[in-house]
């Protein structure tokens, strides 16, 4: 990346600045400033524009096409014209990132529904972790913007209602520097208790790091702060909560990003490989998105030697249905069901029981909510598709996927009778490697999802008690 020409952040010598992040043992994380984010994106923007490649900002996938259980193909819904279009393919790469759209509050962008996820499980790709779940501890309040942990990798604190830093009680050695879950739930145990502040916040403070810093290592935080809050930080304390942030579970790929259908590769946050196990460290994603897009990259070419996929005619029966489906769509009429309503209803449902605090109780209700709502889902009316900027159709099509994952996420959930990582159960607050040492591995059935138990690779390193 840095060939490419991120610009990271240096120390005074030269050298990558490294700061550490939640879980971290030392300081390992490079980073710039607090955006480490978009100046990658940006530059590989820019390089994919620099070597050619073909973008097609506008097209959505809708269908994988797989002849003889192998990819033989997408089917695609160009927004710019309305017109489903069928590409022959022998290899694809999905890098849809995560789902968690299925969540009311959030860090993740609109666009992350989880489309890619859910086209491929519907063509039979297997699913593996779908429980496993992160909630980020330090979003702006209401508006759930992400306050990056460099923030607290800078040496920021939380206060509760009472001025006290709270993570001394839930673990005194890390403090605000702990893993993710822990701090998440330490400060939903502090507002359940009554330390909260207004209507369920804490206090994010970092107001004794100083102007200078602040604006230098922690531009993007100051700022989102400033707009969205009308708070000074260099001033005043951030009021923050938690909000879902990552996807552990996606489709299960092997070390080269091999899905179980041949042809189809993911990685990044589509995909479970497994590095992150139940519960992802700061700053892994990024690696992780390094490692295995290259690998993937590089696998792609050796995967491109496969047959040719078969006739277009034979992929023309799917483009048939789905015209079909788009030609005879009807536009919604006045007390018809809708697809926002669905879909505020999925949402609050996963965010208050498929949450950070997990119940066996509350897990049954939302897998029934769920299933009610992809019921009334069925019922609803297509919208027309043939037209050019079809959001409403777009709409309906992502709430699709979204209850499709929203399912497997809370049957998963409530399958796993044990706490692991980000998955807490409060009904069986104990990790159980006896009975639980095993991945979740989910496939789609004619009557719903069906589950298994999938084995778990350790080779160095035991499973050992975690201490913060």
């Amino acid at each position: 990346l840095e060939q490419m020409g991120v610009p990271w952040s240096r120390t005074p010598d030269g050298r990558p600045a490294q700061r550490a992040l939640g879980g971290a043992g030392f300081p390992r994380a490079c980073y710039a400033a607090d955006i480490s984010g978009h100046v990658v994106l940006h530059t590989l923007y820019e390089r994919a524009l620099a070597a050619g490649v073909r973008i097609y900002p506008e097209w959505r996938l809708v269908e994988l096409l797989v002849e003889d259980g192998a990819l033989a193909g997408l089917l695609v819904y160009d927004l710019a014209t309305g017109r489903l279009e069928v590409v022959r393919c022998r290899v694809a790469l999905l890098a849809t990132g995560g789902y968690g759209r299925i969540f009311r509050k959030t860090t993740n962008a609109h666009a992350n529904t989880g489309d890619g996820t859910a086209i491929a499980y519907r063509a039979g790709a297997v699913l593996s972790d779908m429980e496993f779940v992160q909630f980020h501890p330090t979003t702006l309040y209401g508006t759930n913007i992400l306050i990056s942990e460099a923030a607290r990798g800078e040496g920021g604190y939380l206060f509760n209602a009472d001025g006290e830093r709270f993570m001394a009680r839930y673990a005194p050695q890390k403090m605000e520097l702990a893993p993710r879950d822990v701090v998440s739930r330490s400060i939903f145990q502090e507002i359940k208790e009554g330390r909260g502040l207004g209507d369920g916040y804490v206090n994010l403070d970092l107001t004794h790091l100083g102007a200078d810093k602040i604006t230098r290592q922690l531009p993007q935080v100051n700022e989102l702060a400033l707009l969205y809050a009308a708070v000074d930080p260099t001033q005043t304390p951030i009021p923050i909560e938690p909000a879902q942030h990552y996807s552990m579970g996606g489709i299960r790929v092997n070390l080269d990003c091999e899905t179980n259908i041949p042809g189809l590769l993911a990685a990044g946050e589509t995909a479970n490989v497994s590095v992150h196990g139940a519960n992802r460290l700061g700053g892994n994603s990024l690696l992780e998105t390094v490692v295995f897009g290259r690998r993937a990259g590089k696998h792609l070419v050796k995967a491109a030697d496969r047959p040719s996929p078969p006739p277009r005619s034979s992929l023309e029966l799917a483009l048939a249905r789905w015209q079909a489906i788009f030609c005879t769509g009807k536009p919604p009429q006045p007390g018809d069901d809708s697809t926002s309503a669905i879909r505020d209803a999925m949402s609050r449902t996963m965010t208050d029981k498929v949450g950070v605090f997990r119940t066996g109780e509350e897990l049954r209700e939302a897998v029934e909510e769920i299933a009610a709502l992809r019921r009334r889902y069925r019922a609803l009316r297509v919208p027309p598709g043939e037209h050019p900027f079809n959001y409403e159709l777009i709409e309906h099509l992502e709430l699709g996927c979204l209850l499709e994952l929203s399912e497997v996420t809370a049957g998963a959930a409530y399958r796993r009778t044990e706490s692991r990582g980000a998955h807490y159960r409060m009904d069986y607050p104990r990790r159980d490697d006896a009975n639980w040492l095993h991945h979740t591995l989910v496939r789609r059935g004619g009557d719903g999802p069906v589950y298994e138990a999938g084995p778990v690779s350790i080779t160095r390193f035991q499973p050992q008690k975690r201490g913060y």
